[in-house]
């Protein structure tokens, strides 16, 4: 059984304004990049702070963690990092979820952002009220939702997911003979419950990066490279995963392209991922996954505009006046984090890593 439910309309009027009023101009000379840098790392030192980013972020970003003892990962990873790193302050270079995430584990730290405008459009397309609401049409049911979730939808699931783990707890659900309400994500949701076949009724919010990834462009791109293996996030259409040769999550996409035999590797997620996965494969020709029909002037322009947000000069403001803090309502934080440890946990018996969303 599955039920769609409409996003609300406001969300690409949300998207637009925030990309055309909000992104910060990103270009900086490079003595300007050196300087930011020089000026970040010392910061980092005196506030005792680790720089945590994910793995869409910038390139320098990422660099920047990597050079100064941090993390680079996916949003739950990047919390654990958090909670078993002695900073006291988590410095998280991703979208408001990841921070309110890392906030959910590590209560006793701050937690502060380069922007805290940068949003997620599977946060923005479950809102707290309409997806509660929907809920409540379905009491017989378990609520599970995925990672890239605000704190509030967080607190009213009896499940959390990741896209490594997913498809286990599902099964583990099926198993105690219960039925599903999926949210946000439709995609991965349809993926699921393609490969388990529990009965899901599926919020229909969609990532507005991997939604954007065009099967026939694809096919297209596999005839150009023959012998180049696809490696796609389950966040794309279901008409890209039929083609891919492996479906998983960020972190299962590195270690994937690693042991691949193929020289040629088409990858259908956020091309952030690309600084992270050149270091991993440098030997290996990466293209991205097109996201642009035959008109189009741009043919992949997979990278999320909110990521994008996250830049050097934001980063070195909020590190020296210490703004953009995270806060989280103690009480939701507290039922937040019943389905996240209730995840955690059950992962670590089953040997599962819990990393493994966007």
């Amino acid at each position: 059984m599955s039920i769609a439910k409409t996003i609300p309309q406001q969300l690409q009027t949300n998207i637009d304004n925030i990309i055309n009023d909000i992104i910060p101009n990103p270009w900086l000379t490079k003595i300007e990049r050196v300087s930011y840098t020089n000026k970040i790392r010392d910061l980092l030192q005196q506030r005792d702070a680790v720089l945590i980013a994910h793995y869409y972020v910038n390139d320098e970003l990422q660099a920047l963690a990597d050079k100064t003892g941090g993390y680079v990962s996916d949003s739950l990873d990047m919390a654990n990092f958090g909670v078993q790193h002695d900073a006291k302050i988590l410095v998280i270079c991703g979208v408001r979820f990841m921070g309110e995430t890392a906030k959910i584990l590590s209560p006793e730290k701050t937690v502060i952002m380069p922007t805290l405008n940068a949003e997620c459009s599977l946060d923005l397309g479950c809102p707290i009220d309409e997806f509660s609401r929907f809920c409540n049409e379905y009491p017989d049911r378990e609520v599970v939702v995925y990672a890239n979730t605000s704190v509030e939808v967080k607190a009213i699931a009896d499940w959390i997911v990741t896209s490594s783990n997913a498809i286990q707890i599902i099964e583990n659900i099926m198993a105690q003979g219960k039925k599903i309400i999926w949210g946000p994500d439709r995609h991965l949701g349809r993926y699921i419950k393609n490969k388990t076949g529990a009965d899901m009724i599926l919020w229909q919010g969609h990532c507005v990066v991997h939604d954007e990834f065009k099967s026939h462009e694809l096919e297209q791109l596999m005839k150009k490279y023959p012998d180049a293996e696809v490696l796609a996030h389950p966040e794309s259409p279901e008409a890209i995963i039929s083609r891919a040769d492996f479906v998983g999550s960020t972190k299962q996409i590195i270690n994937v392209g690693k042991s691949s035999p193929a020289n040629t590797l088409i990858i259908a997620t956020d091309q952030g991922l690309f600084y992270k996965m050149s270091q991993a494969v440098p030997e290996k020709l990466l293209i991205p996954a097109p996201t642009g029909g035959k008109s189009a002037t741009c043919k992949s322009c997979a990278h999320c505009p909110w990521m994008a947000m996250n830049t050097l000069s934001n980063l070195y403001e909020t590190l020296r006046d210490m703004t953009n803090i995270i806060e989280v309502n103690e009480r939701t934080r507290q039922q937040a984090l019943l389905p996240l440890n209730r995840m955690i946990n059950f992962s670590y018996e089953q040997g599962i890593s819990i990393a493994g969303d966007a």
